[in-house]
């Protein structure tokens, strides 16, 4: 089996005969094969053991074919590390039982070390560098920092974030000291997660959307920067050809001028923004990721086949796209739908982009 690197050369903004395609949340709840697994193990009993979070990883690569491979884990594993009292309850996702409320709880808290704290994620990576290694490439990640902040302060998921942007613009300086803690441990988790074999890295910043741009400018934007300048700085360093970052800031397209100075190397786009536009606005410097809705995979294959077509006419022949949802994937998503939009933006790409 040849390797197929197309997502690591579109990712170093190389021209590509094909543009190359994945999901975020590949690896879950949609596939079967997934659920099988999870019968028989908690979702924190996956993450801490590299056997299972291998197995899972590989699922969507060798089922329904797309063109890399992203570890599973989870943004919240560096918090048991920093003091926070981490859990997943049964229908209500990740709860932390001490949230940070006030400036002592913010200094209590420590950074994180991704060795000793979160050495089974780095076993997984090297583990699924050797299962990879001729099949397609391994993506890390890590969540950014407001994203973080938002269910260290809020305790859990929630809509509003009225307590943690409370918290923000009620005491900056515990904020800015909570931001720098979480920008430093997140740095670390990146870099060691590049070390053990990640071949390009992605800052999931999910609920950043819910932020003004007043506030993302002055509160957050300093350190997703610092995170992100980091990260590529120590991936250029240590890897020949460098280590692409992917900054995906969900619901930020109203201030995609501030995403852009953030840095990184490909912008993820949620599926809010026409692709048209996205290119124009988009300085050519970055690639850009995305971004078909994922309810997409709900319709038909006509209709399928007619939503990615578009988005990858909109695109063009402009080096640097990665085809993806503009979110992850509905755990109801029907596989063999999920089967046939990747193999439509295959077989359509390598039209327009003038591919076999």
């Amino acid at each position: 089996m040849a390797y197929n690197d197309l997502f690591l050369r579109a990712a170093r903004l190389e021209q590509t005969e094909r543009t190359p395609v994945w999901m975020m949340r590949q690896a879950g709840r949609f596939l079967a094969e997934y659920r099988a697994v999870r019968a028989k193990h908690s979702f924190l009993e996956m993450c801490y053991t590299p056997e299972l979070a291998v197995e899972v990883t590989l699922q969507p690569v060798d089922l329904v074919g797309v063109d890399a491979a992203i570890i599973f884990s989870d943004i919240l594993v560096v918090f048991p590390g920093m003091g926070l009292d981490l859990e997943f309850q049964s229908g209500k996702g990740p709860v932390i039982n001490n949230p940070i409320r006030s400036a002592a709880d913010v200094r209590a808290l420590k950074l994180s070390d991704p060795l000793k704290d979160t050495g089974y994620v780095m076993e997984a990576h090297k583990m699924l560098r050797r299962e990879l290694e001729h099949k397609v490439p391994l993506i890390g990640f890590a969540g950014a920092p407001f994203t973080l902040a938002s269910y260290a302060i809020e305790g859990h998921g929630t809509r509003d974030y009225e307590i943690c942007k409370a918290f923000m613009w009620n005491q900056p300086e515990a904020w800015g000291e909570l931001m720098e803690k979480f920008a430093d441990t997140v740095s670390a988790y990146l870099c060691a997660q590049i070390d053990a074999g990640a071949q390009v890295v992605q800052l999931f910043d999910s609920w950043v959307g819910y932020v003004a741009p007043r506030d993302y400018e002055r509160f957050v934007l300093p350190y997703t920067k610092k995170v992100l300048d980091t990260v590529k700085a120590y991936g250029d360093k240590t890897v020949e050809g460098g280590v692409p970052v992917i900054y995906f800031a969900n619901g930020a397209t109203s201030m995609l001028d501030l995403v852009q100075k953030a840095g990184g190397d490909i912008l993820g786009l949620d599926w809010r923004l026409d692709m048209k536009k996205a290119v124009e606005m988009i300085d050519p410097r970055f690639g850009i990721q995305g971004n078909i809705d994922p309810v997409a995979l709900f319709g038909s294959e006509e209709s399928i086949d007619e939503q990615v077509r578009e988005i990858l006419e909109a695109f063009g022949t402009r080096p640097g796209h990665i085809f993806n949802l503009g979110h992850g994937i509905h755990k109801t998503t029907d596989p063999d739908k999920a089967r046939y939009f990747v193999e439509s933006v295959k077989r359509q790409s390598a039209i327009i982009r003038g591919g076999n």
